[in-house]
């Protein structure tokens, strides 16, 4: 797979929207060779990724049903306010009733079938109604068509109602279930290998000794892995050492998708690059203009000899973990979203209004992706309203465990103004 590098500024690094470009047209690549199948039972389906269409096995509805409590009636006899006949009623469950004789109407319960003759239901508090007659109420009138909703209206038999590549959630599981799927076909989940470096890292039940810091990356990143459907495959801490490296990344040629964080600076213990290149890397790009995150990584590495399976993609993600975060939500998510088979992949971003605090004025030159928090509600019509989350650089997990969203600086931007709409990064 060849990819073409775009060109990059006097300080050699991409821009963001330069790197996220890459990342996309890789992503797009990978897709081509869609993941294994599985089968699975519907109720085991939520957050998987639909393999094959899921098809209407009916019309739907499979009759025309009533959506309220009423009469159903031939409109033009019940627009004359004139008294008409009870001749029957409904509820759901039953069979279509009818034919509705000529000048009766029919009492009919919400989601009933409605019987073959009627073309509209009257809504229960809009008449006046004795034991045997009904009378639509003036000045109310009728439509044809009113309080029904047609056979095949939301689909035809044959349709093809969610496509593969879909994500099933609730709805779409709601949707198979009404057709049917009492199991469903799913791509396999890609495998993540999660590996995590430094001699600071020690066990999340550790007690850190003075310099020491507990591994946080590996947990979060297996949580976001597995929100953005890969199936995580954390490897044990490797410490700032070259044949450590090599081993961990020995053991991980297996994976789908590999994150290493720590060590891609370039510092004296930052080996994590030289690892990689003594495996046979290939990189797309060392750095971005971004904040948090500029040292990011991204390439692949050839499986080994014999091997016919594709190059393993890896980002070598910084170690400070909003960092790391950041940076898997930009670029991790759209690959694992290509190697898991979706149909959509990419950051997920949204529009906001600019909360009333600004942020201090930061460096030009970078995309920064902030902490921030989103109300998400405001007055009708509005954006929602988004604000920063007072942070003390990338290395604080209590400001990002506080945030809800990063709020999107452009390069050429050193602040944001009050009231501006701004694009936000969602998790």
């Amino acid at each position: 797979m060849q990819l073409m590098k775009p060109a990059t500024s006097s300080s050699g690094l991409l821009s963001y929207d330069q790197a996220a470009a890459l990342v996309a047209d890789y992503a797009a690549r990978r897709a081509e060779d869609p993941p294994v199948q599985d089968e699975i039972r519907l109720e085991q389906a939520l957050g998987r990724v639909l393999a094959r269409p899921i098809v209407a096995d009916s019309d739907q509805p499979a009759f025309a049903r009533s959506t309220r409590d009423g009469f159903a009636c031939r409109a033009a006899e019940a627009a004359t306010h004139a008294r008409l006949a009870i001749g029957g009623a409904t509820h759901a469950g039953l069979a279509p009733g009818g034919p509705l004789p000529p000048g009766t109407a029919w009492e009919i319960m919400t989601g009933a079938p409605v019987p073959a003759g009627a073309d509209a239901v009257v809504m229960l508090e809009h008449v006046e109604a004795t034991a045997t007659h009904v009378r639509l109420l003036p000045p109310r009138g009728v439509e044809a068509g009113e309080n029904i909703v047609a056979q095949g209206a939301q689909a035809r038999a044959g349709d093809a109602l969610l496509a593969a590549g879909t994500v099933l959630h609730a709805a779409q599981i709601a949707l198979a279930a009404a057709c049917g799927y009492e199991r469903v076909s799913v791509f396999a989940r890609p495998r993540v290998a999660i590996l995590c470096t430094g001699d600071e890292l020690v066990a999340v039940h550790a007690a850190p000794a003075p310099g020491q810091i507990r591994n946080s990356n590996g947990p979060m990143l297996a949580a976001l892995v597995a929100e953005h459907g890969g199936d995580p495959w954390l490897l044990p801490a490797a410490p700032d050492r070259a044949e450590a490296l090599d081993a961990a990344l020995a053991e991980a040629a297996t994976a789908d998708l590999l994150l290493v964080t720590g060590g891609v600076s370039a510092g004296k213990f930052d080996l994590v690059e030289p690892a990689l290149a003594r495996a046979g890397a290939r990189f797309h790009f060392t750095g971005v203009r971004m904040q948090p995150g500029k040292p990011v990584v991204f390439g692949d590495v050839p499986r080994g000899p014999g091997s016919h399976a594709a190059a393993l993609p890896f980002l070598g993600l910084p170690g400070n973990p909003v960092s790391s975060a950041v940076t898997f939500l930009l670029f991790g998510a759209t690959i694992l979203a290509a190697l898991a088979g979706r149909g959509e992949r990419g950051p997920r971003f949204a529009l906001a209004r600019m909360a009333p605090i600004v942020d201090r004025r930061g460096k030009a030159g970078l995309t920064r992706f902030l902490p921030a928090y989103c109300s998400f509600r405001g007055p009708e019509g509005a954006l929602p309203e988004a604000a920063f989350v007072p942070w003390q650089g990338s290395g604080d997990l209590a400001a990002m465990a506080r945030a809800n969203c990063f709020l999107v600086i452009p390069e050429d931007q050193r602040s944001l103004e009050a009231g501006a709409t701004v694009r936000i990064l969602l998790p």
